[in-house]
């Protein structure tokens, strides 16, 4: 038996898309139709790139066809996402009103304390007066709302301007926004790029920060679409890299400080820090042994004309103290709280010579996957 396109585009008529109030043919989401016998191919375009939402346009498409046009049609359906849409650009005069400083804080490779980096020197600049804040954008893995001990908390909304804005979290005088906040801690976050990014949108643009000295931003590993959101997103003041002193970290933190530094990203680099530096025994305070190789982060800071910001020994209460919620640089008068509290002058140091020499950081608009260029 033969069939006809004409039969194929009535059953697709009869399938409406989520949110639109047209059907397949009149959105135009319906880019192909084959047949080839008693073959039909059915190619779809949506704007939802969930696997389930994908899953759901095929299962909906081979039953109707079953349905209107004939039961022993063999139907091949092939969905596809629409292009990732391009994040609002946000130009310097149209950024975060009273957000003095935006602190990129990245890592080459997981596993490296970039979070508990984070969370410390929060905690340090809160406690020298700054108004501070964080956002986490490790999306797939967000870890601060259970380092400052509000992982139950969920942020209100507040009325500016005739807008509702969600009102950050706040602890130890430090405001945050993390997805941790609005996810199931029990449950995977599975989301593609367009997803991720309009949840980054939302925590930044949608949210009442208030005045702010510094946001510090949590980024997750790598150098992946979250980082090229962010600073396509907002002028990120300046970058922080953390590494471990091994060579396999090392070569990732290269990477970090590369993509920063590209000509058409141009993020100043403040400087590395070097996490678990070494380990001191309890009983033996004044032994240092350096289980991952000395001075790692030091030379690579050297070699690549980047400012070495100082070292995090490997101490267990450090792990310990984010654990419970409560970050170690609390910890009145102790060596963990004065290496925080250095490491922190130093990229204070760093982000003063920053903004004497050099303009406004400016965004960037991602023209493709392999190059950028500046808006």
């Amino acid at each position: 038996m033969s069939y006809k396109k004409q039969d194929i585009y009535g059953a697709l008529e009869k399938i409406s898309v989520p949110g639109e109030g047209k059907n397949l043919v009149e959105s135009n989401s319906v880019t192909n139709v084959v047949i080839f016998g008693e073959e039909v191919i059915v190619d779809v375009t949506i704007n939802n790139p969930t696997l389930q939402a994908k899953k759901k346009m095929e299962v909906e498409i081979i039953k109707i066809i079953h349905e209107v046009v004939d039961q022993k049609i063999d139907v091949k359906v092939n969905v596809k996402a629409n292009p990732i849409m391009q994040p609002k650009t946000i130009t310097p005069d149209n950024s975060i009103p009273g957000i003095k400083n935006i602190i990129a804080i990245a890592s080459g490779k997981g596993g490296v304390g970039k979070s508990t980096i984070t969370a410390n020197i929060a905690i340090s600049l809160s406690k020298m007066g700054f108004k501070v804040g964080i956002l986490d954008a490790d999306v797939y893995g967000p870890s601060m709302p259970i380092m400052f001990d509000v992982a139950k908390e969920k942020p209100l909304a507040k009325d500016v301007d005739g807008k509702a804005k969600m009102l950050p979290v706040e602890n130890y005088g430090v405001k945050m926004l993390s997805l941790g906040f609005f996810t199931d801690p029990d449950q995977a976050v599975i989301w593609r790029g367009a997803m991720a990014t309009k949840a980054l949108n939302q925590m930044l643009f949608d949210a009442d920060w208030g005045e702010l000295d510094f946001m510090l931003i949590d980024l997750p590993p790598g150098t992946g679409d979250i980082h090229l959101t962010i600073v396509q997103a907002i002028p990120v003041t300046g970058a922080v890299i953390v590494s471990t002193p091994q060579n396999i970290a090392l070569a990732d933190a290269k990477r970090g400080v590369a993509m920063f530094k590209q000509n058409d990203i141009n993020v100043p680099v403040l400087g590395i820090i070097e996490n678990m530096s070494y380990f001191t025994p309890e009983e033996l305070p004044d032994n240092k042994y350096y289980i991952f190789g000395q001075d790692g982060a030091k030379i690579l800071a050297e070699n690549i004309d980047t400012t070495f910001l100082g070292e995090i020994p490997l101490v267990q209460s450090i792990r310990e103290a984010g654990d419970v919620g409560h970050p170690v640089a609390l910890q009145e008068d102790s060596p963990l709280e004065e290496a925080f509290r250095e490491v922190t002058k130093n990229m204070l140091t760093q982000l003063v010579k920053r903004n004497e020499n050099l303009p406004p950081t400016e965004i960037v608009r991602i023209t493709n996957m392999s190059g950028c260029s500046t808006s």
